[in-house]
């Protein structure tokens, strides 16, 4: 990412963070006020839709506009000017393994302009193009897996601490941190390319961070000096990299763009949720512990709700979902209307037991009610009326399992993804 080091006075920052105290969080099922969902299938002027032609034609655009108006913000469109460069390429990467490259994908013709850094991993066993696994990283390309080559990234970070941003290139010893919650060799040895990109990269993760990620460069590039209540937010960011992500992927002659799916862990299962609403060339939707404003439902009171995930985060949500605070039986939808956007394409909603803070119950909920629009495209969904128990996964089309552990990204769930994707990307 190109260091964008705009003055405060040219940029007013993000409206106000939310100054209420946040409600108790609530951990008791009995406590849970009666809630009605709104019906996926009913459009705004009460027409009752009976078809998939007419989900595609007229309810899916109109649910699609309330989540960009009311919750996710209006994103832009893939910049006309934007460019890939390779720039590092390893054919015997991971012990012959895989082949390693790494691409700068430019946002703009400036050379002070916006970028990001795709890491991709090819299988070398591949005979033919292959399907993606795709994701967004949260600490930067080489946490993901031990491979000493990957360029160690600059990025900007918040100290809470010292309460201020810090820019640093991250150093040696946090190569392969994480490699436990990403499976990367699992993925190659069971014939799926991986590609990630670096949350800093597109937005660092804290209110200011818009400054030096694509928002900023955006809104310089606009002549704007603020936000409108209805431009995008960080969660729409990140899933507006991902679709630049796969532009690029649409050109890599080693890989099948038609079978990439989607995927990511917390906050980032919150982003592909979106991108894959957004981007129908996404063949598959993967979502692991992303609670509220992911795939729990709002309206269900159990751990974190709207107003404290506003309040904590200001930064994730455009302006005007902060008028929901408080306030979700006013909201025009629920998470399980974002969940049947992904339709009649394959979704996998993922929840942790010890993870009440995403209320997975309410996740469950979420992937149960998105099945009236589904069967409009004769696809099954959960196939089960109640929460299935532990590590026990069910569904066809709609995926869900409920993981014995925290909050967390494991290779029981990568095993689960896997036998997903391999059932469905092999019917296309």
């Amino acid at each position: 990412m190109k260091l964008l080091l705009f003055s405060a006075a040219l940029f007013v920052p993000l409206a106000a963070v939310v100054s209420a105290e946040p409600p108790n969080v609530n951990y008791d099922e009995a406590k849970i006020p009666a809630y009605t969902l709104p019906d996926p299938l009913l459009s705004s002027d009460g027409q009752k839709i009976s078809d998939s032609a007419a989900w595609l034609a007229k309810r899916r655009p109109e649910l699609l506009e309330l989540f960009r108006s009311q919750m996710h913000g209006r994103s832009p469109a893939r910049p006309a000017a934007m460019s890939f460069e390779i720039t590092s390429a390893e054919s015997n990467a991971l012990n012959g393994l895989a082949t390693r490259k790494e691409i700068t994908v430019h946002f703009g013709s400036e050379p002070d302009g916006a970028t990001m850094h795709l890491l991709l991993y090819l299988p070398n066993a591949a005979t033919k193009p292959v399907p993606v696994f795709l994701g967004v990283n949260f600490d930067g390309n080489h946490t993901i897996v031990n491979d000493p080559d990957i360029t160690l990234a600059e990025q900007w970070t918040w100290d809470n601490k010292a309460k201020r941003e810090n820019f640093s290139r991250p150093t040696a010893d946090t190569r392969g941190r994480n490699t436990a919650n990403w499976s990367v060799e699992l993925l190659l040895k069971r014939g799926y390319a991986v590609a990630t990109i670096p949350r800093a990269d597109i937005e660092p993760d804290y209110p200011e961070g818009w400054r030096h990620g694509v928002r900023g460069d955006f809104l310089r590039r606009s002549v704007k000096t603020e936000f409108a209540p209805d431009d995008w937010g960080a969660i729409a960011a990140w899933a507006w990299g991902l679709s630049r992500a796969l532009d690029y992927l649409e050109t890599e002659r080693a890989v099948d763009a038609k079978r990439v799916a989607v995927f990511g862990h917390s906050r980032m299962g919150k982003a592909a949720l979106w991108a894959g609403a957004n981007d129908e060339r996404f063949a598959i939707v993967i979502s692991n512990n992303s609670g509220e404003g992911g795939a729990a439902l709002a309206r269900r009171w159990f751990g974190e709700t709207t107003a404290i995930i506003n309040g904590n985060f200001p930064h994730w949500f455009c302006h005007n979902f902060k008028n929901y605070s408080g306030n979700e039986a006013k909201l025009p939808f629920d998470q399980h209307e974002l969940i049947a956007l992904t339709a009649p394409r394959p979704v996998y909603i993922a929840s942790g037991s010890g993870d009440k803070w995403a209320d997975p119950r309410g996740e469950f909920l979420a992937a149960k009610n998105a099945e009236p629009v589904y069967r409009l495209f004769e696809k099954a969904g959960l196939g089960v009326d109640d929460q299935p128990p532990v590590n026990h996964p069910v569904g066809d089309f709609i995926g869900y399992h409920l993981r014995n552990g925290p909050h967390d990204l494991t290779p029981y769930d990568w095993e689960n993804y896997l036998a997903f994707a391999d059932r469905h990307l092999a019917r296309k």
